[in-house]
């Protein structure tokens, strides 16, 4: 009887030493389930989301304070991805805050351009070339539509062009129901 207990407390020692030394040895650091999402984000760290940056909207989202549904650049791809990941139901862009904005990028006024640069540091995908006291233009395949650029310009001349729909930009629209009957 004493040996069987001894044997036992024995076990739980050696068996709480390897658990102990697992917690120390395996520790994960943060959320692994944030990275994911932060990598299903665009990066563009634009902040229309209403949180600093991409990283932060994904903790939020990662700890259930934010929906899926209130990144611009991202889309209704980027929401359908973070749908697929999180196992929730799909959410249209801004249901509950605004109505989803058409894909645009910036384009420059070359004619008003001083070429102050303030737009080109504003851009968090270097989306502007140009140089100081240069004209400055938007290299429309990397403008993700942040808008960051409009707001630090002197002179107005950057606004925000819809992109047009051709073949290869097309995307069929998703049809939308209410789940609440009309009453």
């Amino acid at each position: 009887m004493l040996t069987a207990l001894l044997v036992m407390s024995g076990i739980a020692l050696v068996l709480g030493a390897v658990l102990g030394f697992s917690a120390i040895k395996l520790k994960v650091e943060g959320n692994p389930l944030v990275d994911k999402i932060d990598a299903i984000l665009p990066q563009t760290q634009c902040g229309q989301c209403g949180f600093p940056g991409c990283r932060p909207y994904a903790t939020a989202i990662a700890a259930g304070e934010a929906d899926i549904n209130r990144c611009p650049p991202g889309g209704e791809e980027g929401i359908r991805k973070l749908a697929d990941l999180l196992g929730v139901e799909f959410k249209p862009y801004g249901a509950e805050t605004a109505a989803p904005k058409a894909k645009a990028v910036a384009f420059i006024d070359e004619n008003i351009c001083i070429g102050c640069t303030l737009c080109a540091q504003a851009c968090p995908v270097d989306a502007i070339a140009g140089a100081a006291k240069q004209m400055h233009t938007i290299i429309a395949s990397e403008c993700t539509g942040c808008e960051l650029c409009v707001a630090p310009c002197p002179v107005d001349c950057i606004s925000m062009v819809p992109l047009p729909q051709t073949a290869q930009t097309w995307k069929w629209q998703y049809p939308v129901y209410s789940l609440i009957p009309a009453k």
